[in-house]
């Protein structure tokens, strides 16, 4: 389950504020501060056959690591996120370009995407490409990372630059984060 947090930044004044936040710095875990560039790949089917179906397929390198994931069941409301989510660590950089989805084949959400495909081409709805710096933060028994993306969405209708603020809960009570 990925429950979130989503803010979009007016300005890098603003996401940098954020970041040399006094009591967010009282609150973060020692050493986990760090900054990396991620370049995650979306795909369906041409006929969209898994946004139909509330499904999102996406293809991330985070680093030097490779990370296949799958999201569905999205309850949205306002900048509150909550939806299912499965990452499975892949190995094969071209699966940027063509992912094989025999990773999750032991799922159940991944023998329906394997259905909904149905042998059909995958191709890219979107790129995006994000410099992420992040830290993790325990507040009331409840862990939780921030992170601040700086980047662009790319489409084949176009390029759009993305700058926000996410808040996601790793463990605890969604509470804890709505407060933070």
């Amino acid at each position: 389950m990925e429950v979130e947090l989503k803010y979009a930044i007016a300005d890098n004044e603003t996401a940098n504020s954020i970041w040399k936040d006094p009591y967010l710095k009282e609150i973060e875990e020692p050493d986990t501060r760090e900054t990396v560039s991620m370049k995650g790949v979306y795909f369906d089917t041409e006929d969209h056959d898994f946004m139909k179906n509330d499904i999102a397929l996406r293809v991330r390198k985070e680093g030097s690591r490779l990370v296949a994931a799958l999201k569905w069941n999205d309850a949205s409301e306002g900048v509150f996120h909550r939806r299912e989510e499965m990452n499975v660590a892949v190995t094969d950089e071209a699966q940027l370009e063509k992912p094989n989805l025999v990773v999750f084949e032991d799922s159940d959400i991944g023998k329906e995407l394997i259905k909904l495909a149905g042998g059909k081409k995958l191709i890219k709805l979107m790129v995006v490409d994000v410099v992420r710096r992040r830290f993790r933060v325990e507040e009331n028994n409840t862990l939780m990372e921030i992170s601040i993306d700086k980047g662009e969405i790319i489409t084949e209708n176009g390029n759009e630059p993305i700058l926000e603020v996410e808040i996601e809960l790793f463990s605890g009570d969604d509470s804890a984060l709505l407060d933070l």
